[in-house]
Formats: C-alpha cells, sequence, structure tokens
C-alpha cells in the first residue's frame, strides 16, 4: 500500500485515548474507593466503564454527521439548540480546565518528590508546576499528530515501568488484605461511584481522535474501545497492587493528607523500600501525569479552537494555547493541593459531558440525519439506561455531599 493511501495506524488513536484515561486520574482510585475496597471496587470498575464505552460510541455517532474538526460546541449547538449548547459549553469547559488544573498539581506534586526523592532538591511548587505546564502546552501547540505520537511513546514506557514495577509490588500482595471483602463495606460504593466518571474520561478527546482520522468510523470505534480497555486492565492491576500493599486504616492519613499524587507514590515507595523500585514508581507516575495533561488538554484546546474559530497555522493555535493554558497553570501554581477535590467536582460536572450529552446528542441527531454508515447498538433503551445513569450518579453525589451516603476517612 502507497504512502498516499495508507491509513494511519490504530495505535496513535488508542494512545490518545488511553493517554486521556490512563493517568493523574487513576491515583485518586485507590484512595475513593479505599471504604469499599478491592472487590466491589472492580465491580464499580466494570459497569462504570461498560456505560461510559457506550455514551462514547454516542459521542462518535454523532460526531460522524458534521465536518471533520467539529467539536462538542458544533454538534450540540445543532442537534440540541443554543441553550443546551451553552449549558454544556460552560459544563464541558468547566470539565477539562478543572482536569487540566487537577493534572497541573498533580504533575507538580510529583515533578516535586520525584526531584526530591531523587536528588534530595525541594523544589518551590511554583516552579514545579510552571515547568510540568509549559514543557507539555508546546507539545499541544505544535499539532495532534505530535500528541498522538508522544502519547504513544510515553504509554509504551507507561506499560514497561508499570509492569516492572506492578510485577515486583505484585510479590507482596497480602491475599487476606486484599480480599478483605466484608458486607458493610458494600454502602462506601455509592459516594465513591461518581469519581470514576473522572477515571474514563476520555469523551472529550474523541472529536479530536475524529480529526486525526477523518471520517473513518471503524478505526475511530476501535481506538476507543482498546484505550478504554487498556485503562480498565490498568486500573484493575493499581487497584490490586496498591490495596494488597496497603491496608485499609493506612489510607486514612492519605486522605487527610489530601490525597495528591505524591502522597500515594509516597506511601508505596514506603512499602517497596528499594531504590530501584521506587525509581519505577516515580517514573511511571510522571508518565501516567503527563499522559493525561496531553490527552485531557488536546480535547480542551480543540473544544476553544471550534468555540472561537481560530485557525490552525501557528498563531491561530498560539491564541487557542494561551486561552487553554494560562487559566489552569494559574489555579496549579497558586493552589497545589487540590488534586482530589478537583477530581471529586469533575465527577459531578462531568457527567453532563460523558453520559447526559453524548444520549440526548444521538437521540437528536438520529432523527435529524440518517446516519447509517455507523450507528450504536441498543436503540432508545441504551439511550435510557445512560440517562438513567446520569441521574443516579447526581443523586450519589449529592446525597454524599450532604452526609447522608458514608464517605470513608
Amino acid at each position: 500500500m502507497s504512502k498516499e493511501t495508507k491509513k494511519p495506524s490504530i495505535l496513535v488513536g488508542t494512545a490518545i485515548i488511553a493517554g486521556a484515561t490512563v493517568g493523574a486520574g487513576m491515583f485518586s482510585l485507590p484512595i475513593i474507593t479505599s471504604g469499599m475496597w478491592f472487590t466491589w471496587s472492580i465491580v464499580a470498575l466494570v459497569i462504570s466503564w461498560f456505560l461510559l464505552y457506550n455514551s462514547g460510541l454516542m459521542v462518535v455517532e454523532t460526531n460522524l454527521n458534521y465536518p471533520r474538526g467539529s467539536s462538542f460546541d458544533t454538534f450540540v449547538k445543532d442537534t440540541l439548540g443554543a441553550k443546551w449548547n451553552l449549558f454544556n459549553g460552560i459544563t464541558f469547559a468547566f470539565v477539562l480546565y478543572v482536569l487540566t488544573y487537577a493534572y497541573i498539581s498533580g504533575g507538580g506534586s510529583i515533578v516535586s518528590h520525584t526531584i526530591e526523592a531523587s536528588l534530595g532538591l525541594s523544589l518551590p511548587p511554583v516552579v514545579a508546576g510552571l515547568t510540568f505546564a509549559f514543557g507539555l502546552a508546546f507539545i499541544v501547540w505544535v499539532s495532534t499528530a505530535m500528541v498522538g505520537r508522544v502519547n504513544a511513546i510515553i504509554v509504551g514506557g507507561m506499560v514497561i515501568t508499570f509492569l516492572l514495577s506492578m510485577g515486583e509490588f505484585t510479590t507482596r500482595i497480602q491475599l487476606p488484605v486484599l480480599l478483605d471483602n466484608k458486607a458493610e463495606y458494600m454502602p462506601f460504593i455509592f459516594a465513591a461511584l461518581p469519581y470514576f466518571l473522572a477515571s474514563y474520561g476520555y469523551h472529550a478527546t474523541i472529536p479530536s481522535v475524529m480529526k486525526y482520522y477523518g471520517k473513518d468510523p471503524e478505526r475511530i470505534q476501535k481506538s476507543v474501545l482498546y484505550g478504554s480497555l487498556f485503562s480498565l486492565t490498568v486500573y484493575a492491576l493499581w487497584l490490586m497492587v496498591t490495596q494488597g500493599n496497603i491496608g485499609r486504616e493506612e489510607f486514612k492519613p492519605i486522605i487527610e493528607s489530601g490525597g495528591n499524587i505524591g502522597d500515594i507514590v509516597g506511601a508505596l515507595n514506603m512499602v517497596g523500600g528499594s531504590a530501584n523500585l521506587s525509581a519505577l514508581v516515580n517514573a511511571f507516575a510522571n508518565m501516567a501525569v503527563v499522559s493525561s495533561f496531553l490527552g485531557v488538554s488536546l480535547g480542551l484546546f480543540d473544544f476553544i479552537a471550534d468555540k472561537f474559530k481560530f485557525g490552525d497555522d501557528g498563531i491561530g493555535r498560539f491564541k487557542t494555547a494561551a486561552i487553554t493554558f494560562i487559566p489552569p497553570t494559574i489555579g496549579g501554581v497558586f493552589f497545589p493541593n487540590g488534586f482530589l477535590y478537583a477530581i471529586g467536582l469533575v465527577g459531578l460536572v462531568g457527567m453532563v459531558m460523558a453520559a447526559l450529552i453524548p444520549a440526548l446528542c444521538v437521540r437528536a441527531s438520529r432523527k435529524k440525519y440518517d446516519n447509517t454508515e455507523f450507528r450504536v447498538w441498543g436503540g432508545d433503551k441504551l439511550i435510557n439506561v445512560i440517562l438513567i445513569y446520569t441521574a443516579f450518579l447526581a443523586n450519589c453525589f449529592v446525597l454524599a455531599a450532604i452526609g447522608v451516603l458514608p464517605k470513608f476517612g
């Protein structure tokens, strides 16, 4: 096949989805699931993956009705109208800005922790946050393809360091600790469920994947499937390792200290007790934060470019980059310990972007367009399931916030 007709590799799209999903958010998983513990955590992971994978396919189906480069601003306005688009625009921007802030906060934390652990130097949070944010913002400014290629390399590095470090920790797993599955742990699942939205928060990057592949539903669908399944596998292994090595009660001081990335990495390093193992964990944590930052900020970048109709040339991308990165960088520098709180906010507002809007848009687009090229299975029944799921998560979040549902620690 010639270069002119050769199609882009599935690996790039998979890396964009996986990079936006697996990363800084996964470090909150052992903390938010410490109340319900391992068995119920796996159940919640699988259910959340299934429902959010299908809502992701609803974004794919809707987006295919519009020109290449169109993002949520275009298809929400066309299918649901100006008021819904305003509501979605506010929630969409809020979620992506908060996630970008969370990853800058987490990135600054892990950069500081790594430098202190390896060189014995204490890096000021301002310097760590700025170094992390502006270094990676440059990659997003260059191009979508650059993000995909860098993420492919980083995800490969994540796999290697994850397998090496987790393999060592697996030999240290204490089965009585991991399988401590008491009936009274189950109620903690409801307060934690909304947080899983942040763990599968790749929906904003789907238009970016379509921008890369063009209208190629097969490759886009495979990218979403493989990327999300990769995430599910990594999350399950991560929970097995952390909750098999750190006891349930030992998570309480981690939660009290703020639950930032450096806290959970530090706790694992104490368990490992090996300089080489600590270096592997630190390397994985750094790459995980970088991949998440690139994936999520790319979705925000393309949304802003679509919203303000900025060009794809150097000047246009510079304007988009300024609006994308300056606000969350300011937040990450001056409020460096808000990682866990930010993930919680994403769980609340993210259900609009990841579940409600995709379901409503695909239902409206099916009435407006006769897209037979790609259609999500399940018909109206699946749409209704996603809508019920959204309402259930909203109720869980509110009940947890007012103290009706139990929260661990």
